[in-house]
Formats: structure tokens, C-alpha cells, sequence
């Protein structure tokens, strides 16, 4: 318990921080970031370039991704050039182009390493007043457009006869069913499904599903709501106890380059919550019990 007190990761991520591969190992390596404009997405970015990792970066606003390239040139030190970064605007719910853009990046680079769908929104709604409209509008952006793009980067690393590796990211809600985010929690773990089956069709393809809890980024101010269009529109405060951008993202480029299948990360007691609930199921519906509503809503929101 003392140990999971201190850790802000798992056991296994934690120990590859200290004796696995760098993240220098990933160096001139291809690797397409999506929901790059921010949060995660665009700390990703940045730590991935200070280390000598070419970029694709995209995501719907294209002034916000020409800031990442500039940052993400200036912190490699030299180590990249500009068309060592391609950047694309990119509505990743308009599924019908995503060959399009996957074509454009091989044109660019010649080949793809990684694809990291890291685009996604989240929620704040109770779970009865939830329209069915918000329920598809969520899973088409945080479900079925990162399964379709997916399956086009499989296709690609099976015809090119490469060992490929697929990430995403996930959320803690994967792992830990949340309060006032039930389509949010439902996708998340559609999405452990997807991508566990995909490991297991595909043991010749690497796949990474990683899972951060509360972190500082502008989720909160495009999370959807109860009603279709509307967005919860808050902003997380300075004060909370949440994983910073960078610090998630670095651990994140350590689960890349050490190839982890599946990875969470938060400030305590997350990290303690998601081992309890993995492995002792049942034990969740005490917590919910002696914890309370009110208790779990305080954990997530990082109170």
C-alpha cells in the first residue's frame, strides 16, 4: 500500500522508468499523433521530438498544430527539421476520408512505426438524462473513428510486412467505472475490447492501451454533456491534484518504447484504485458503498 502511495503509475511502467528502454530507442522513428493540439496529445509531441522521433501530427484545429511543430522543433534541439514534422488538419469523425490522410503521411515519410490515437472528448452528465444522440456522437469520435483509422494502419503494417505497433489512449474510466460519464466509460472500455482482441488476433503486432487519470489539459471545456452540441465548457482548476500534461506524456513515451501492452497513471489513490478493481472486482461494489458518491465524484475530479 505504502508503495502505491508513491508510485503515479503501475508497478510495471514504474520499473521500465528505471531499468527499460529509453525513449531515445524510438529515434528516427514515424510516429503519427492524433488530437495533437493540446493536452496529452500535443506533451506527447514535444517529448517524442526532444528525443529525435519524426512527427504526424493532427487534430481539427490547424493554427494550434503549427504552434506544436514550432515548439516541437525548437525542444529537439536540432535533432529534427521541419519536414521531419507533417502536420494535417483533421476532423477524425469524418471516417470516410481517413485512407486519405493515411495515404498522404506515406507519401510524406515513405512508412508509418506507430499510430497513437490519442483524439477523444469526455463528459459530465448524469446517466439517465443522457441522449441517445450524445451516446453515438461519443462513440463515433472516441470509438469507431480510432477503430477504423486502426485498421487501416494493420492493414498497412501487415502489406508492408513490418512489425507495427498501435496505441491509444485510454482513460482510467476503462479500468474504474466513473460517475456522470457513462458514454465516456462505456467507450473507454469498448476501447480495451477493440484493442485487447486486436493483441490477441495479431501476436506479431504491438499494441499499447494506456490510461491516464486525472491530468491538467482542456478536457473539461470540450467534454460532452447530456444534450447533443453542448459542451460542459469548465476549465480544471490550478489547484487540483491531477498529473501534469508533461509528466503523463513522458510516461506515456516510455510505454511506447518499451512496447507495454497496458498502462495506467494518475496521483494517488488512482493508481491504487485500478489494481483493486482489476483484480478484485467485486471489491468495487464495496468501494462504491463505503466511499459514496460524493467520494468517487471528489477522486475524479481530483478534489
Amino acid at each position: 500500500v505504502i508503495l502505491w502511495c508513491l508510485l503515479d503509475s503501475d508497478i510495471e511502467l514504474f520499473t521500465r522508468c528505471l531499468v527499460g528502454k529509453r525513449i531515445a530507442s524510438l529515434s528516427g522513428k514515424v510516429v503519427w499523433i492524433t488530437g495533437a493540439s493540446s493536452g496529452i496529445g500535443k506533451a506527447l509531441a514535444i517529448e517524442l521530438a526532444k528525443n529525435g522521433v519524426k512527427l504526424v501530427l493532427t487534430a481539427r484545429r490547424g493554427a494550434e498544430l503549427e504552434n506544436v511543430k514550432r515548439e516541437c522543433l525548437t525542444q529537439s534541439g536540432g535533432k529534427l527539421q521541419p519536414i521531419d514534422i507533417l502536420v494535417m488538419q483533421m476532423d477524425m469523425t469524418e471516417i470516410a476520408r481517413h485512407q486519405q490522410f493515411f495515404d498522404h503521411v506515406l507519401q510524406h515519410f515513405g512508412r508509418l512505426d506507430i499510430l497513437v490515437n490519442n483524439a477523444g472528448r469526455s463528459q459530465r452528465a448524469n446517466w439517465e438524462d443522457i441522449s441517445i444522440k450524445v451516446d453515438q456522437d461519443l462513440f463515433q469520435l472516441d470509438v469507431f473513428s480510432v477503430v477504423n483509422l486502426s485498421r487501416i494502419a494493420v492493414r498497412y503494417f501487415k502489406g508492408a510486412n513490418v512489425r507495427g505497433h498501435i496505441a491509444v489512449t485510454s482513460s482510467t474510466a476503462g479500468l474504474v467505472p466513473v460517475p456522470n460519464s457513462a458514454s465516456y466509460t462505456g467507450a473507454k472500455h469498448s476501447i480495451h475490447g477493440y484493442f485487447g482482441a486486436l493483441q490477441t488476433e495479431n501476436p506479431g503486432l504491438d499494441v499499447t492501451i494506456f490510461c491516464p487519470g486525472p491530468t491538467f489539459s482542456e478536457f473539461l471545456q470540450e467534454a460532452y454533456t447530456d444534450r447533443e452540441g453542448v459542451k460542459y465548457g469548465e476549465s480544471v482548476r490550478p489547484t487540483d491534484k491531477r498529473m501534469t500534461a508533461e509528466r503523463c506524456a513522458h510516461l506515456f513515451a516510455v510505454a511506447l518504447a518499451n512496447k507495454l501492452h497496458i498502462n495506467w497513471v494518475g496521483l494517488f489513490p488512482i493508481s491504487l484504485l485500478a489494481y483493486v478493481c482489476l483484480y478484485f472486482p467485486n471489491i468495487r461494489v464495496l468501494i462504491v458503498k463505503y466511499v459514496g458518491l460524493g467520494g468517487l465524484k471528489k477522486i475524479r475530479d481530483s478534489n
